[in-house]
């Protein structure tokens, strides 16, 4: 409704601005008219305006002033400078400093009506598009997993549905895949959102302070227990607890977390007190666990306990189309962070990050491109600025998925000179599973 566009004429002269805001109103806008830039700015401070029809030459504060004040102050608020001594310099500068547009005096009212019907219709398009964008947006992402793959929009169906119960999810996927996103994602769909959500590395714990770590000491219980400490599980109550790489816990582990899972209650290290819990179990492996259940490596009762409904997450290298949803993502998030204007990737950087593998998958493809922003020089990030294992040589002779890996992983090491951390980082995988990796592939540091 034009009633609705908000419109604010300025300039010096009284005859120019009263013509204009009678105009502008007959046409069903809402105008008002102010006699110096000063004045503007107050009634900027008053209201919002859509449109500031702002004079050029004009005493105590010139249009161009005035043009860059109204940006800072009111960034959405379009300008059209208008004067009688237009030159190409003077135009140049005004659109350069954010001007819509500008109109020579005398003023023509046709004229003036077309060009504010244009901006208008330009800046629906604007929101339109900004509009679609947010649903767009909405469409491919669940939380903070974004992808487009016919496979992950399935997953994020199933993650909808099974949030709203209460039963244990076991999540199955490589590192890096998003698994403890995925299991955040259903907590905060599910009815214990309000509760607290607390993960847990088991690999990342040494086997001898898990059962600590888990369900809590007492003051006293060990050498180093000089104070009584709640365990996760405590933490968690009422709430949900991530277990992730549940399959590197030892079997006398396996045993204490079953005794949890079927009883809902414990006992802290050195205590007598069995203790309560209200808690929802997500729990997460990149080991096939039903293959160490056959194998006699974990129980097969705590398996069918944590596997009451399983979520398989797919590798990246099974779902490319989501590469350049997940760079436009990254690339986004990283110009905010350092506060750069990285516009994306060009076409042939983009080649190669739809040809690598990924092994480390999108936590990988997180560091690639956080990398490259750090050392990107011009306004998009280059095939130099990637740090991919990919050459001529490779193209011409293709390996296998385990040897790219074995290779990759084996350049950044040397990269890096063996720095472990460092080597893990950039990998997008963590330590723990780089020293498996290493002992896998039998890698060696050089003498």
């Amino acid at each position: 409704m034009k009633k609705d566009i908000r419109i604010l004429v300025v300039d010096d002269e009284e005859i120019v601005r009263e013509s204009l805001v009678e105009w502008l109103k007959e046409d069903g806008y809402y105008a008002e008219a102010a006699a110096d830039g000063f004045e503007a700015l107050e009634k900027l401070k008053e209201k919002s305006w859509d449109i500031a029809l702002v004079d050029l030459k004009m005493p105590k504060m010139d249009g161009i002033e005035l043009l860059e004040k109204i940006k800072e102050q009111s960034p959405d608020t379009q300008v059209i400078i208008f004067t009688a001594y237009a030159t190409v310099h003077t135009a140049v500068q005004a659109i350069k400093k954010g001007a819509y547009d500008y109109l020579v005096k005398p003023l023509d009212p046709e004229e003036v009506s077309l060009l504010i019907e244009r901006l208008i219709r330009s800046q629906e398009l604007v929101r339109e598009v900004s509009y679609l964008r947010k649903e767009l947006s909405k469409q491919y992402k669940f939380h903070d997993l974004i992808s487009k793959s016919p496979k992950m929009q399935q997953i994020f169906e199933l993650a909808k549905v099974v949030a709203k119960s209460n039963s244990n999810v076991l999540i199955l996927g490589e590192s890096g895949t998003g698994k403890e996103l995925l299991a955040r994602a259903i907590h905060n769909e599910s009815p214990r959102a309000n509760g607290p959500f607390v993960a847990v590395s088991c690999v990342a714990i040494p086997d001898t302070l898990l059962e600590s770590e888990l369900f809590g000491h007492e003051k006293g219980a060990f050498t180093d227990a000089i104070a009584q400490k709640k365990g996760k599980f405590e933490l968690a109550h009422g709430g949900t607890l991530f277990l992730d790489e549940i399959g590197d816990i030892s079997p006398k582990m396996q045993l204490a977390l079953l005794r949890v899972l079927e009883e809902r209650e414990f006992t802290r290290v050195g205590g007598t007190k069995p203790i309560k819990v209200d808690v929802r179990i997500i729990a997460a492996t990149n080991r096939n666990l039903q293959k160490a259940v056959e194998e006699g490596r974990f129980r097969d009762d705590l398996y069918y306990r944590l596997n009451v409904i399983t979520i398989q997450i797919p590798p990246l290298r099974e779902r490319k189309e989501d590469i350049p949803l997940l760079v436009e993502h990254f690339v986004e998030k990283f110009n905010i962070q350092m506060g750069k204007r990285v516009k994306g990737v060009s076409q042939e950087a983009m080649r190669l990050l739809m040809e690598y593998d990924w092994p480390g998958n999108v936590r990988e493809l997180e560091n690639v491109i956080e990398r490259a922003m750090v050392i990107a020089k011009g306004e998009w990030i280059t095939p130099d600025d990637l740090f991919l294992p990919t050459s001529s040589k490779a193209e011409e002779n293709p390996m296998s998925l385990e040897a790219v890996e074995k290779a990759h992983i084996l350049k950044v090491l040397n990269d890096t000179g063996w720095n472990i951390q460092r080597s893990a980082q950039i990998l997008g995988i963590d330590r723990t599973t780089l020293y498996h990796k290493i002992k896998r592939y039998g890698l060696k540091r050089p003498d």
